[in-house]
């Protein structure tokens, strides 16, 4: 009997770490874009994530076990999505997965993580398509591209513009977008003006350019990669373009900023979280606090949604129990109505959406932003 009770503990264990958790450590991934023209986005994700993972663990971790993130790059390409996230769920045994990026490449992600049933919290992505229909797995913190395309339309219209383009990327991405501002302006009677495209990671716009020029437009909404956006700007201005330009969040809002460089002033985005270097909002006192602290002191709108995007993992972790599993973390998700300081969240069984949350800003001098 003594030999026994060794073996079967043993075997206990093995059998949560095959879930990621064992005593002392929850495993946790992120596949994202890592490198390659879109790679400021994951990568400002991720410092967001671990900021807040690294103030978690040094005050004893969730129910005293650390949290261990581990990542994979999938380039921002749908073709690479499948594998980091088996590699993820299969070699690295995690327990569940946070902070993806994109629509294509979450689109391809889906079917693996709803096959192996882990759950995914936060993806830097607004589309329906991974929205509607619902996935048990799957728990958004951010406002959908309805929500933000929605908000832009409105702001242009109520200063009097009348002609709105799209200018979009040629993927399920774009799509999204370019459909949620073909909604919000039929709800005001309105069609969209022109349209553009441009292939995913390149920046060949030149007969988007042409095309919503040409058509003389008051406002452009951008859905695409800050490269493409920004080369999308600086060719319309050179051609004499007076239309001002509208971005939805995924764009990057800071790396966008760095790349017009003077360029940028005037450039309109949405964003789906608070701004960043406010200090009404307690949620954003505590992101530079422990940014500065975990040596990210250049505050940015995708850290600021990385680093709400853990603390909305932890606080399920933390409601799911010690005796921790994919169920019982799932149960506590769909349970979840929480104030996070400033910034509200709420799922039930039918509604993973998270938040609704939407904010204009637009970049001013020296690249700083202005609400």
């Amino acid at each position: 009997m003594k030999k026994i009770l060794p073996i079967v503990c043993m075997l206990l264990s093995q059998a949560a770490f095959s879930q990621g958790v064992t005593p002392d450590k929850i495993r946790l991934g992120q596949a994202a874009v890592f490198s390659g023209p879109a790679a400021q986005l994951g990568i400002q994700l991720r410092n967001g994530i671990k900021t807040y993972f690294d103030y978690v663990n040094e005050n004893g971790g969730v129910h005293g076990r650390k949290l261990e993130l581990v990542t994979e790059d999938d380039l921002y390409e749908a073709s690479r999505a499948p594998a980091a996230s088996k590699k993820l769920i299969e070699e690295y045994r995690v327990f569940a997965l946070l902070g993806y990026v994109g629509t294509p490449t979450g689109a391809a992600h889906l079917p693996v993580v709803t096959q192996a049933k882990v759950p995914l919290v936060g993806m830097f992505t607004g589309a329906e398509i991974l929205r509607d229909p619902l996935s048990r797995y799957v728990f958004h913190v951010r406002a959908s591209y309805y929500d933000e395309t929605d908000k832009i339309v409105e702001q242009v219209v109520s200063t009097g513009g009348k002609k709105i383009s799209v200018f979009y990327q040629a993927d399920n991405y774009g799509e999204a977008g370019r459909k949620g501002t073909e909604i919000a302006l039929a709800k005001r009677g309105m069609k969209i003006h022109s349209t553009g495209t441009v292939e995913r990671n390149t920046t060949k716009v030149e007969d988007a350019v042409k095309t919503i020029q040409t058509s003389q437009p008051d406002a452009v909404v951008m859905v695409s990669a800050y490269t493409s956006c920004a080369e999308f700007i600086r060719q319309m201005r050179k051609a004499g373009s007076g239309a001002i330009f509208y971005n939805v969040s995924f764009v990057g809002s800071k790396a966008l900023a760095d790349a017009l460089g003077k360029e940028g002033v005037g450039v309109a985005i949405s964003q789906v979280v608070p701004f960043p270097w406010g200090r009404s909002v307690p949620v954003v006192k505590d992101y530079q606090q422990l940014a500065k602290k975990a040596g990210f002191p250049d505050y940015n709108f995708s850290a600021m949604e990385g680093f709400l995007t853990a603390k909305v993992m932890v606080e399920g972790l933390r409601r799911a129990g010690r005796d921790l599993t994919r169920d019982k973390f799932i149960d506590a998700m769909e349970k979840m109505d929480a104030d996070l300081g400033g910034f509200h969240v709420s799922y039930s069984p039918k509604n993973h959406a998270g938040s609704q949350y939407v904010d204009l800003t637009i970049i001013g001098a020296d690249g700083k932003f202005l609400r």
